[in-house]
């Protein structure tokens, strides 16, 4: 067919290999677009099997079955029934009986045990949490039915990082500097305004290096052990920072309760994409008349002044505004040099960690977001630069943590 006419060599092997199969790659190499094509060959060829989509977020797995929709369409679309059984955001249905479903994988994959899978498709695959991969595999079982992984690389620990490398898994591995279609000018200019192991990780589909994580996987799971408070607790001293989210970005909101200076714990994390700021701030104005925050800390970089601006606009809010911008650079008397304040929120929030007088949300985004963060130095310089995939809800929480630190609230602001 003309489709798979087009695609790279690599592709074309993707497509002959049968059984288990683990694709590792950097950006836009084209590994959904085949994984799109393969799946709708295997439901079309293969009647009354139940093939089953799915990813760390519904958005993202969303994706990839739009690709497998078009491309059963393109193949054979009077295999696609219609009226009531017509296609949805979750289920596409073939007059074959096979069935294609699409679901977040959540934080334990919960939603999806029940099911009897033949295929398992599972995009963004190192970013599942462990306990999913727990819950669905034994759906396999039964069937004895395949795997086919397919991820940018993040560390080497985990289910997917122990596909890649098991040999019951035929193993792909692909640069986007090998790929055909490449932008040489975008590759160049990302690799001056990235560091080098984000360059790595990004567009070779290299693993993580664990000394670069700049949260360990154990101090994860030592501090992220609560859970939801059913209901607010008055006369608290809560604290929230905000990071203010860019286009497709989160704006994410983590709030403390810092009553107790040496025992801080958090009791919420939210976040939103692609909302406007008004929104963003009215939702901050309607949570401070819910937990009355002692100080609101916000990210004023950028677009984020203007969220400060608002909020000082509103009676209620506009004593407790503070802003915390990562590019500032404070003057260390002692010292006589300047340092990042960047890094020195991240060291506090670790230290914090690391003595166990805070303890997290058991929440997936925020353990996803703490796993993300690395330091990376760089070899010419001697200079470190700490940044995350996954970062807006660890820069959130570095600021309510550093609003606790600091009660008076006199250093710092700007």
């Amino acid at each position: 067919m003309a489709m798979e006419q087009k695609l790279d060599e690599w592709q074309k092997e993707v497509m002959e290999t049968e059984g288990n199969m683990c694709l590792r790659s950097g950006r836009q190499v084209g590994k959904s677009f085949v994984i799109g094509i393969k799946a709708a060959r295997y439901a079309l060829d293969h009647p009354n099997k139940l093939v089953m989509v799915i990813s760390k977020t519904e958005r993202q797995a969303g994706l990839l079955f739009a690709k497998i929709l078009r491309s059963v369409h393109d193949m054979d679309k009077k295999q696609i029934l219609s009226g009531k059984d017509r296609p949805t955001r979750h289920l596409i249905s073939l007059k074959n009986g096979a069935r294609i479903h699409c679901l977040p994988a959540g934080d334990t994959g919960y939603g999806i045990m029940g099911f009897t899978i033949d295929l398992l498709i599972a995009d963004e695959a190192a970013w599942i949490p462990e306990e999913v991969w727990n819950s669905i595999i034994p759906a396999l079982a039964i069937t004895r039915g395949n795997i086919w992984l397919l991820s940018t690389p993040f560390v080497k620990e985990g289910y997917y990082y122990s596909c890649f490398n098991d040999p019951t898994f035929t193993a792909f591995h692909t640069s986007s500097e090998d790929c055909p279609r490449k932008d040489q000018i975008f590759l160049d200019r990302q690799k001056e305004i990235l560091t080098k192991a984000q360059y790595t990780q990004m567009y070779l589909g290299e693993f993580v290096d664990d000394v670069l994580r700049f949260f360990s996987e154990e101090l994860i799971a030592k501090c992220c052990t609560l859970k939801r408070r059913p209901q607010i607790r008055r006369n608290r001293d809560y604290y929230i920072g905000c990071d203010v989210g860019r286009l497709k970005d989160k704006f994410t909101y983590e709030i403390i309760d810092g009553t107790e200076r040496d025992h801080l714990e958090q009791v919420e994390n939210l976040w939103n994409v692609e909302t406007p700021l008004t929104e963003s701030v009215r939702k901050i104005i309607l949570m401070n008349d819910q937990y009355n925050f002692k100080a609101e800390l916000i990210d004023s970089g950028g677009m984020g002044i203007s969220v400060c601006d608002m909020l000082r606009e509103d009676d209620n809010n506009k004593r407790k505004v503070v802003e915390v911008n990562n590019a500032a650079r404070p003057y260390n008397r002692d010292g006589g040099t300047k340092k990042i304040l960047k890094d020195e929120l991240y060291c506090n929030l670790k230290l914090l960690m690391e003595l166990g007088k805070i303890k997290l949300l058991k929440d997936s985004d925020v353990v996803e977001s703490l796993r993300s963060i690395q330091r990376d130095f760089s070899t010419e310089t001697g200079k470190s630069k700490i940044t995350g995939r996954e970062s807006h809800v660890v820069e959130g929480l570095i600021r309510a943590a550093h609003g606790v630190k600091n009660k008076t609230l006199n250093i710092y602001i700007y």
